[in-house]
């Protein structure tokens, strides 16, 4: 195997731990504590099979839009990112970027990702490229997807699925055997996608074949739905995704959902207000079906997706072209979160914003619908996409911190694709401990660090494994 000499003082073991209390609390405390990945994007297919890799490009690269915008805002071709160059030189234009993305997060994952699983503490650059590539690739036989998870210590997977996905796969990896819970999660966004109606259209059709079932008038709608609802129940669904510009609270009566429908139903177009009542009214059918299984509900919200028509339509979406949106958040939120709560069918709710100005709003929101009934019953979501770096983690911890319970923060998750993108919650805990320590050290807070070490492990692990219930 190559020999790669580490850097004497970049990502070292105690990398971003300023403070002696900050190290105690992040050795002996957030370290080993396990990982229950609530949220990501990771292919399910791929953990059935146990897939191995052939080279750490497919490993690394494939499907990373983190790292394609870095490589384009570098000047490197398509060709590189999504194109058809060689997994080498895809790897080699890698790193001629990464040097370049200092004090960019992808510099800090990147190098913590080839640390671990790795091993390796080389930086990467033009001239480490081969003996990079060359000493992750030598490894790749003894690294497939399930002994990565096993190495990074997960204990939960929830992955992100369409109502219509069989869940053929998450069935085969329960039925292995296998020690890490792999489920499913209930993403019904093309559902009530009312914008297009064409494409919603083509979603009933499909719905129908999937249940079996002939679908003509709203109730055969929503009756397929709840049916496909409960499916992800019998397959060990504990949670709902939404990913929405904003939570939709258009007020609607039982009259204009069925005319909505019976236009979408036909392909017709239907007016901005029109979309804007059967989004809310379909968010409303499954926050009810939520709370009545139990679930926890999570809300992905202010992305401004597919920005760039151009690469849209040659390379299609989620390759890149999305930025943070400035929509209004808080007064739909409010009516929609209280009219679930004035009858009593609030599930556990997640809010997690991409606009950082929301920050404070959701950190007051939230505390309007804590009633008690369950610790930390509606959360402030970790940093999201791109507030999943250190200064968005601080900002949201610290915005928590003022206005809520950090103490009952349900914690990181990886919103990832990639099975190395662990080092993620490294990365949380370390920026954790080090705020928790900074401040004993300060005399902001006591220095007691068992119990401020009880409620790392907390945040790290436990409020999420009693929130959830797995």
């Amino acid at each position: 195997m190559h020999t790669l000499a580490p850097s004497p003082t970049f990502l070292s073991d105690d990398f971003l731990l300023q403070t002696e209390t900050a190290r105690r609390l992040y050795h002996d405390y957030a370290r080993t504590m396990p990982i229950i990945d609530y949220h990501c994007h990771l292919p399910p297919d791929q953990i059935a099979a146990d897939r191995r890799f052939e080279n750490i490009t497919q490993l690394w690269l494939y499907g990373d839009h983190y790292k394609w915008r870095a490589m384009r805002t570098h000047g490197i071709d398509e060709r590189y990112c999504t194109g058809g160059a060689s997994d080498w030189e895809k790897f080699e234009k890698w790193a001629e970027t990464v040097p370049y993305t200092l004090r960019n997060p992808l510099y800090h994952w990147s190098h913590l990702e080839l640390k671990n699983p790795f091993g390796i503490t080389e930086i990467l650059n033009p001239s480490t490229a081969r003996t990079v590539y060359d000493a992750c690739n030598e490894q790749l036989p003894h690294l497939s997807t399930r002994t990565l998870l096993n190495h990074f210590n997960v204990r939960v997977v929830c992955t992100t699925d369409d109502p219509l996905d069989s869940l053929e796969h998450h069935r085969k990896i329960a039925q292995d055997g296998f020690g890490v819970k792999i489920l499913p999660a209930f993403r019904p966004d093309k559902a009530m996608a009312a914008e297009d109606p064409i494409a919603l259209r083509e979603y009933m059709q499909k719905l129908a074949e999937v249940t079996n079932r002939e679908i003509l008038t709203l109730t055969h709608y929503i009756d397929a739905l709840k049916s496909r609802h409960d499916y992800f129940a019998e397959m060990g669904c504990r949670l709902s995704d939404h990913g929405l510009e904003m939570v939709y609270a258009e007020p609607y009566t039982e009259g204009d959902v069925q005319r909505i429908f019976d236009h979408l139903h036909r392909g017709v177009s239907i007016t901005p207000v029109d979309v804007l009542k059967f989004k809310s009214f379909m968010l409303v059918q499954f926050a009810e079906w939520d709370h009545e299984k139990g679930w926890t509900q999570q809300f992905h919200l202010g992305a401004l997706r597919n920005n760039n028509i151009r690469r849209l339509r040659e390379i299609g979406p989620d390759t890149g072209w999305d930025s943070i949106g400035d929509f209004p958040q808080a007064a739909s939120l409010s009516r929609f979160l209280g009219g679930l709560d004035d009858r009593n069918q609030l599930a556990k709710t997640i809010l997690y914003n991409l606009n950082p100005s929301d920050n404070e709003v959701i950190a007051t929101m939230i505390g309007n619908f804590n009633d008690g009934s369950v610790r930390g019953k509606v959360q402030f979501g970790s940093g999201w996409w791109f507030l999943d770096q250190k200064d968005g983690m601080e900002k949201q911890i610290n915005a928590l911190s003022n206005m809520g319970l950090l103490s009952a923060f349900v914690g990181m998750l990886t919103d990832s694709r990639s099975f190395v993108s662990y080092p993620r919650h490294e990365y949380f805990r370390r920026i954790l401990c080090n705020i928790f320590g900074n401040e004993i050290e300060q005399g902001e807070l006591p220095n007691d660090v068992h119990w401020v070490g009880q409620i790392i492990q907390d945040i790290c692990y436990r409020n999420a494994e009693g929130y959830f219930g797995f």
